[in-house]
């Protein structure tokens, strides 16, 4: 409920006040059964309240129901949530996205909105595509769907595009995930020098950024920054940003950014996990812990439990720049141990191999021999494979 709080802060609106009921079941007509419908609507009164907002998503039924009792617009969650993101899309694969999923999330509840299509000038719930597309049939609807599913799978081809390129630059890719709000664009900003918007709000960014950054003075390493996930991620959203959330997949590194402030930040890891686990079940093989804002907590017990049970976890503060030297550390030795060391063989004949290997490789030595040079060095696997006829060890070290 505080989660939904900051949401609908986040979303421009003020709260005027909170419910909770206690219930096995959600009510199938009115989630929170009728007499506590009554008892909200008396309170939404009281307050002259403009809109009522449901911590869970509600079925079209359960909405038109509320709204036979309720004199104020109500929606759910899933309807804040996609609303802020409507706000936050910046580029056109953005804005496709969050209307490929506002559109899912429409269609089914067009029949009997009845009374609330009256209420819906504008405003949180609205925005975007649904100020538009909430009084158009079915039909049209189910049409824009299918033109912007097409256009996605346009940018789709156009994202593995470039990470064919980026594969072929032979650049370590590192992804920063984490729950929305904690600090994943301070952190790219701080690794990077880059100037992406950061706001202590929810989904303060939410358009992917690529940076190009350099680990301990000689590495080349790429960092994306992603949506920061959150709990009851809505299903349209994960769906419409299938394509952004396949940038994860081509990471290298995952590093998995966590607000040790918050009061709930081991649910929050476990959120994450979760999400990440739907998209990669061999994510935790790429993932490194950040627990981020170490600047706002004070030294505790705590952390000294966490240091032990995540030894290979980083402390770090984005904002003032503690730890991050030794985050940087802790990088350049993951990205180190991708690398395959070679004792390489290589004929003279083989000029654009080695040509490549100078351009790609850590070269450590190289000896002239009547037959062929001799090479030692660290490469990436791509390369590695290249290389292979031209080793004679059997000792490679892979990751």
């Amino acid at each position: 409920m505080e989660e939904l709080a900051f949401l609908t802060d986040t979303a421009g609106a003020a709260v005027l006040d909170k419910v909770i009921q206690n219930r096995s079941a959600p009510d199938r007509a009115y989630y929170i059964g009728r007499g506590k419908t009554e008892e909200i609507a008396r309170l939404a009164e009281l307050h002259e309240a403009d809109m009522v907002i449901f911590n869970d998503e509600l079925s079209p039924s359960q909405i038109r129901n509320l709204d036979q009792v309720i004199d104020a617009k109500v929606i759910d969650r899933t309807a804040l949530i996609l609303d802020i993101f409507a706000r936050r899309a910046l580029s056109r694969e953005g804005k496709l996205q969050v209307e490929l999923a506002q559109m899912h999330y429409l269609l089914p509840r067009l029949i009997g909105l009845g009374n609330q299509l009256s209420r819906l000038g504008g405003g949180i719930g609205t925005r975007g595509p649904g100020e538009t597309q909430l009084e158009v049939d079915r039909r049209v609807i189910r049409r824009r769907i299918s033109d912007l599913n097409k256009e996605i799978k346009t940018l789709r081809k156009h994202r593995a595009l470039h990470r064919e390129r980026r594969e072929r630059n032979r650049c370590s890719v590192i992804s920063l995930v984490g729950y929305t709000n904690a600090g994943k664009s301070t952190l790219l900003n701080a690794l990077t020098g880059a100037d992406l918007y950061t706001e202590d709000k929810l989904f303060a960014t939410l358009d992917p950024t690529v940076r190009r950054g350099t680990i301990n003075g000689n590495t080349q390493v790429l960092f994306t920054d992603t949506v920061g996930f959150i709990e009851k991620l809505p299903r349209q959203l994960i769906a419409a940003f299938q394509a952004t959330l396949e940038e994860l997949l081509a990471a290298d590194l995952l590093l998995h950014v966590i607000d040790l402030s918050h009061p709930d930040y081991l649910n929050q890891i476990k959120v994450v996990r979760d999400h990440l686990s739907a998209i990669d079940e061999e994510h935790h093989q790429r993932e490194m812990l950040v627990f981020n804002k170490t600047d706002l907590v004070e030294e505790s017990s705590e952390r000294s439990s966490l240091v032990r049970e995540f030894p290979e976890a980083a402390f770090i503060s984005a904002a003032t720049g503690e730890g991050l030297s030794e985050l940087k550390d802790s990088i350049a030795a993951f990205v180190q141990k991708q690398l395959w060391n070679l004792k390489i063989y290589l004929p003279y004949s083989e000029g654009k191999l080695y040509a490549e290997l100078q351009e790609h490789g850590n070269v450590q030595s190289v000896e002239s021999k009547p037959e062929h040079i001799e090479i030692v060095a660290a490469v990436d696997s791509k390369l590695a494979v290249k290389l292979e006829p031209f080793t004679r060890s059997s000792n490679n070290q892979s990751r």
